[in-house]
């Protein structure tokens, strides 16, 4: 397993952590809701610091970077799902910057950039599915009965009429396509933003 060196817990790459995961913050509140999922699964790109982080630093600083983002979040504007809505995005997200990281970090070449987000999309993709299956919306179906979670997907998703299906045609779509979102954006903008990372 990769682990931050010695050299990544020096302040100014913990200054560089700290404001990745504040702008991680700030980029949560702009959401907008997917038109095949229910309501509750927003749409945000506050993965893009975190990814970056992960292939400035190495994977486990993208990782800090998502702990970091969902502590901030918890703290200023509390939390509708008790924390585990929160707790999700933490190692969803982070399943997605630790795997691209550690792809792209072993060696730094434009195709190896896109492998690893390829990978930790698909990774990103798979882990939010079993995660939501079996903790987050069986825990969530507390504030909002499993039903009527169903039914509201339903309305703006045809392919959904049962658990499952909630699963494969909301769960799994929205997050392959958040995860190519964010790492479209981050191909784009990575060689202009990663020289101030490095200095």
């Amino acid at each position: 397993m990769y682990t931050l060196s010695k050299d990544c817990w020096n302040t100014k790459n913990m200054v560089k952590i700290s404001v990745l995961a504040v702008i991680g913050m700030v980029l949560m509140f702009f959401d907008i809701s997917a038109w095949f999922a229910p309501s509750f699964l927003k749409l945000d790109i506050s993965d893009l610091p975190g990814l970056i982080g992960a292939f400035a630093m190495g994977p486990m600083a993208g990782v800090l970077v998502q702990l970091v983002k969902n502590m901030l979040s918890l703290f200023i504007e509390g939390s509708s799902t008790g924390g585990v809505g929160e707790l999700s995005n933490f190692l969803v997200g982070s399943a997605l910057v630790y795997t691209a990281g550690f792809i792209y970090y072993r060696k730094k070449t434009f195709k190896n950039a896109v492998i690893g987000m390829v990978c930790g999309v698909l990774l990103m993709t798979l882990f939010a599915s079993f995660s939501n299956y079996f903790v987050v919306f069986p825990i969530y179906a507390k504030l909002m009965p499993l039903d009527e979670i169903i039914h509201a997907a339903s309305l703006v998703n045809r392919f959904v009429y049962d658990y499952k299906t909630l699963i494969l045609y909301a769960v799994v779509p929205f997050n392959i396509l958040k995860g190519t979102i964010v790492s479209i954006i981050t191909l784009l903008i990575y060689k202009r933003v990663s020289p101030i990372l490095r200095m």
